[in-house]
């Protein structure tokens, strides 16, 4: 089993990049755990309270479970990865069977601050992508996909996505093996990163 870790700033295009690599391996031969299914759960929490959470901030996310899951993974057992509502701010009752695969891909923002997981990347890519690009999807996701205004957007884009990204996410790009500018529009960068899995599952 060889796990790849796409770390990236929030809408640097990191899924882009994964759906990319899915294709160009045989159905049902990558396996892929995003960070996302795995923030903690605050159903205990008031509505004023969750709209409070940094979901851009370490503590945010149960890495522990992560690590797990992934060990189960590798011991060839079936995971049931966890599913989260940005809206709610809560873990979900449905879960998501993973089987074992030749190839397990961890996606997310903050996979690279934690040295517990990071042990456990054979490989680590970090999407680079402008801010100004970047913040443009990311207003477009909160409105279509997580029940945030235009205002609220920008609020949690300034108080949170901003500073975390230059406090935790931007250093730990010095922790990438390859790094891919501009993500999913970057071709070139994506076939010599598929090129150097083939090589790795070959060996």
């Amino acid at each position: 089993m060889y796990i790849i870790g796409i770390a990236g700033g929030s809408g640097s295009g990191k899924t882009s990049v994964v759906k990319k690599i899915i294709n160009s391996f045989p159905d049902e031969s990558v396996r892929v755990l995003s960070q996302d299914a795995y923030y903690k759960d605050n159903g205990v929490l008031t509505q004023e309270e969750r709209e409070k959470i940094n979901f851009d901030h370490p503590d945010s996310i149960e890495f522990s479970l992560l690590i797990e899951h992934l060990n189960e993974l590798k011991s060839g057992n079936i995971v049931e990865m966890p599913t989260y509502s940005y809206i709610t701010c809560t873990r979900q009752k449905e879960t998501i069977p993973i089987t074992p695969g030749k190839v397990i891909i961890v996606e997310g923002i903050l996979i690279f601050t934690d040295a517990a997981l990071r042990d456990m990347l054979d490989l680590k890519v970090f999407v680079d992508t402008e801010a100004d690009e970047r913040i443009i999807r990311i207003i477009q996701r909160d409105v279509n996909e997580r029940g945030r205004g235009l205002d609220k957007s920008i609020q949690h884009y300034q108080k949170f996505v901003k500073p975390m990204h230059e406090i935790f996410i931007e250093p730990s790009k010095k922790y990438a093996d390859i790094i891919i500018p501009e993500g999913g529009h970057n071709t070139k960068g994506i076939d010599i990163l598929i090129s150097k899995i083939k090589l790795m599952l070959e060996a």
